[in-house]
């Protein structure tokens, strides 16, 4: 008997349980991934809108590799620890 069920003997049998059983789910997951795409789009649009807002009030432009410096991180207010003094 062999390798009955490889290649497209496979390919076949799982097309047709995609068919039987997930043919009515079929919309429903090609219009959920259309509405994430859409949303997808509109949040960059959105963020590219922001950066150019920020570019044109007079701030520093962003870096051109697309990295994000923490300003906390850079900014050091702490005072460094003296050790204390012994008599």
């Amino acid at each position: 008997m062999g390798n009955l069920f490889a290649g497209p003997h496979l390919w076949i049998i799982l097309i047709i349980i995609l068919l039987l059983f997930g043919a009515a789910k079929l919309p429903a997951l090609a219009k959920s991934m259309g509405q994430s795409a859409r949303v997808f789009r509109g949040e960059m649009k959105a963020m590219k809108a922001e950066d150019a807002a920020e570019n044109t009030d007079g701030t520093a432009p962003a870096p051109a590799d697309g990295t994000v410096k923490n300003q906390a991180a850079t900014t050091d207010t702490a005072k460094p620890e003296t050790p204390p003094q012994t008599s």
